[in-house]
């Protein structure tokens, strides 16, 4: 006989949890959902009974009749069942699944929660069970009536009308439509050229000025004839502006700003990223990870501040707490941060390093001093150049790197040498190079959870999921393409050659590998739909 039955979702969990909590505790996993909305129902009765209250009808998973086997009779030889499933909606639901399935009273059965999985966060949870919450049962249950309702009613309409379509839903027809409408706008961009001019100055010390023309000339013309102007100037600073700035470090991760983040800088996919971190939260090393919460307890801001004073010194520490910006973000949970914060190792996989990595620095960023900037404008005067034509050149040094320390760049941008205002400049080589406007860019992964999040489609649950299938489905897959050679023209005088100088150059135009591009299988099912 067993005092003590928890029911946690995964098995992996299930394991440092049973460590944590000792003898008089059994924990086992359901294995996530046991029940999903029956696909049919013996009666005439709809699944979902739109005409009476939206009526759902459940059935129990086929795989996992085995589980909720086990799982009945673990309970019959339990004293104490608790329900520790994940801390949110979804994890609410299961939490009452289980007590449907497995025979007990919803009102009286204990249900814990916890945000990380530590012997700290566990104990806390036992000390302060709770009952289920239905206001969040029923809220998942809406959400997930709402999906069935659409993918109920479109997808077979899907299958009759359009060749290949295979499925239509809630989330992910949107999210192709996204992918089409911003290809339609690639296709339909007429590209237009200028030329961008580049200068090189020298001071009295020979020392390096770049600066960059204030006009685009758009024809080879134009350009020829700037080019000669420029060669044939005496040049002097006008005017050297300096100004005070910083740069604010980022909020702690939620789900969507991690995929975004470790798509852009990882490479990652939505799915590797939840992968990766699902791994990590388990093994106790991050909070849960599935949050649109900027939150930090302050239990762990305290143990930021603390490590931060210690490793970098209190100038570098600032406590920061951080909004969530939302209006539909559920805010029990914290943002992703490590458990410890001084852990710098939390997997010999090398994937799952290189996220942990990531959360770790952005967590310390978060608490960790603005960097102080110092930007200088120059702005150069040719004695023959028209009065609304200059150079100008801009550069920022880096005074104080305060969270750049640990989390972005820490390389000045440009550093100018000393300049002044009224000095004389000697031209050295001045480039006309041609330049074409650039369509909108394709989605990446990251962007389109981004575009997603801002129209309020989805939950960040469900992001990678969606990605995922419509790539399974064929609506969508990742391009390959390196990109066109296209030539460009490229014009060059000097103080030595004071003619303009053509050379033909070519560049790459059209690169995809890696972006989401539309197949004519996701065209047609979105055309359709819309």
């Amino acid at each position: 006989m067993t005092k003590n039955l928890v029911i946690v979702e995964s098995p992996a969990k299930a394991k440092t949890i049973e460590k944590y909590l000792g003898k008089d505790y059994s924990v086992l996993s359901s294995v996530g959902h046991v029940r999903s909305i029956a696909k049919k129902t013996a009666s005439k009765t709809p699944p979902v009974d739109v005409n009476n209250n939206f009526e759902t009808t459940y059935e129990i998973d086929p795989e996992k009749r085995k589980v909720i086997a086990e799982l009945k009779k673990a309970v019959k030889n339990s004293d104490e069942v608790w329900l520790a499933t994940d801390d949110d909606r979804e994890g609410e639901a299961i939490a009452w699944h289980l007590t449907e399935v497995l025979g007990l009273d919803a009102k009286k059965t204990k249900r814990i929660v916890f945000n990380e999985i530590t012997k700290q966060a566990i104990e806390e949870a036992i000390k302060n069970p709770r009952t289920i919450d239905f206001n969040l049962v029923r809220a998942q249950q809406a959400r997930q009536i709402l999906d069935r309702l659409v993918g109920f009613e479109l997808s077979p309409v899907v299958w009759q009308k359009v060749p290949g379509g295979k499925s239509a839903g809630r989330v992910q027809s949107p999210a192709v439509r996204l992918l089409v409408e911003r290809e339609r706008e690639i296709q339909q961009f007429e590209s237009e050229s200028s030329y961008k001019i580049n200068a090189t100055f020298l001071n009295d010390n020979n020392e390096t000025i770049n600066a960059e023309f204030n006009q685009k000339p758009t024809s080879e013309e134009d350009a020829n004839n700037i080019l000669t102007t420029i060669a044939e100037n005496n040049f002097t600073v006008s005017d050297v502006k300096k100004t005070d700035g910083k740069r604010n470090p980022p909020a702690p991760f939620t789900t969507s700003t991690l995929q975004q983040t470790a798509n852009n800088t990882l490479g990652f996919s939505a799915r590797a990223t939840m992968s990766s971190a699902q791994k990590l939260y388990q093994e106790g090393k991050i909070t849960y990870m599935r949050t649109d919460s900027v939150h930090l307890s302050g239990q762990a801001i305290n143990g930021i501040q603390s490590y931060i004073n210690n490793n970098f010194g209190e100038k570098y520490s600032q406590v920061r707490q951080f909004k969530t910006k939302s209006a539909n973000a559920q805010e029990a949970h914290e943002a992703i941060r490590p458990t410890d914060i001084s852990a710098s190792v939390a997997s010999s996989n090398p994937y799952d390093q290189k996220l942990y990595t990531l959360i770790r620095n952005r967590t310390l960023a978060s608490q960790m001093a603005s960097a102080v900037t110092e930007k200088t404008t120059v702005t150069i005067n040719g004695d023959n150049l028209p009065n609304n034509n200059y150079f100008e050149a801009k550069g920022e040094v880096i005074v104080f790197d305060g969270f750049l320390k640990v989390y972005g760049s820490k390389q000045d941008d440009t550093i100018l040498p000393p300049i002044s205002s009224g000095m004389a400049l000697r031209f050295s080589e001045a480039i006309a190079k041609q330049v074409f406007s650039r369509p909108p860019a394709r989605f990446t992964e990251g962007s389109l959870v981004k575009k997603l999040e801002e129209l309020g489609i989805g939950r960040p649950s469900t992001y990678a999921t969606i990605l995922g299938n419509i790539q399974l489905r064929g609506y969508a897959e990742k391009g390959e393409g390196e990109g066109n050679e296209r030539e460009i023209k490229q014009l060059t005088v000097s103080a030595e050659n004071t003619t303009p100088a053509l050379e033909i150059i070519t560049e790459k135009t059209g690169d995809n590998k890696g972006k989401l591009l539309p197949t004519p299988s996701g065209e047609l099912i979105s055309a359709f739909l819309t």
